[in-house]
């Protein structure tokens, strides 16, 4: 499958004209493609993208293009749409990503200028009809991973490829950082629900009150829970800190309860 990752969206630049430029760039996962393009902001619209798109995809279109930014979302998929092309809304564009940081550009009215900043709005308490039984912090080999639910029949399971231990180049002996949520009865509706989500990655906030905080799809953020438990505050420094050795993956396990009989979901979660 060809796979593009774009980002269309204003800089800190302006024309001769004194208008604000609005930037697409386009690569590959491997960034042995690469393609870019300005444009005042008046013409920043689907018709101008569909145009850049025809011109980037002269030799061969894609099949899919990643964006990042909820932002670009929308001008993409209409022009995407009108040629053909899927779009797929993600965090992990890695190679772009990793292009705009590369990249110089100007300070923005004297503060510098992050082209991977997106506005998030304040976590959003999980509704008490989603919430289960119990949930704690847990661990598991990189190996017991693997052996355990990657093959496993398993109503809801996200496990990509580039985040099995294997690829991240983690022994199989290493200690993976998760959480696990007990759902009882309501524990394939969490399932569920997380699943519509998508989430990313799941984070431990310091605080009063501390907390668990699910980043998931392009720029939302959910409370999973909050503690003031010194052993839990312990725990989840642990949890934390273990993600320091495993290059940021850790997992989000659902299950009606601790009997390690039945899965609901099962979820590989790692940075942005």
């Amino acid at each position: 499958m060809k796979i593009w990752q774009a980002d269309f969206y204003r800089r800190p630049l302006q024309n001769e004209a004194g208008e604000v430029l609005w930037e697409l760039l386009i690569c590959d996962r491997d960034r042995l493609f690469t393609y870019e393009a300005l444009c005042p902001q008046s013409q920043a619209n689907s018709k101008w993208l569909i145009e850049q798109l025809q011109i980037a995809a002269k030799n061969q279109k894609p099949d899919l293009i990643q964006v990042f930014r909820p932002q670009s979302l929308n001008l993409i998929q209409l022009a995407a749409e009108n040629l053909g092309i899927a779009v797929e809304a993600t965090r992990r564009t890695f190679a772009l990503k990793q292009w705009l940081t590369e990249r110089q550009y100007p300070s923005n009215n004297g503060e510098p200028y992050n082209p991977l900043a997106i506005d998030k709005a304040p976590p959003t308490p999980l509704t008490e009809n989603l919430w289960g039984e119990q949930w704690r912090f847990a661990s598991l080999s990189a190996g017991d991973i693997v052996e355990s639910f990657k093959e496993r029949l398993i109503p809801i399971k996200e496990m990509p490829e580039f985040l099995l231990p294997l690829n991240l180049g983690l022994a199989s002996t290493i200690t993976i950082p998760g959480v696990v949520i007990d759902g009882g009865k309501k524990s394939m509706q969490l399932a569920r629900w997380l699943q519509s989500i998508h989430p990313v990655a799941l984070n431990y906030i310091a605080g009063d009150p501390s907390g668990l905080v699910l980043e998931a799809g392009l720029s939302e953020r959910w409370v999973v829970n909050t503690f003031t438990d010194k052993e839990v505050i312990a725990a989840a420094v642990t949890y934390t800190q273990r993600q320091q050795l495993t290059k940021g993956l850790h997992f989000l396990l659902v299950q009606p309860d601790n009997s390690g009989m039945t899965y609901s979901g099962f979820w590989l979660l790692g940075k942005e």
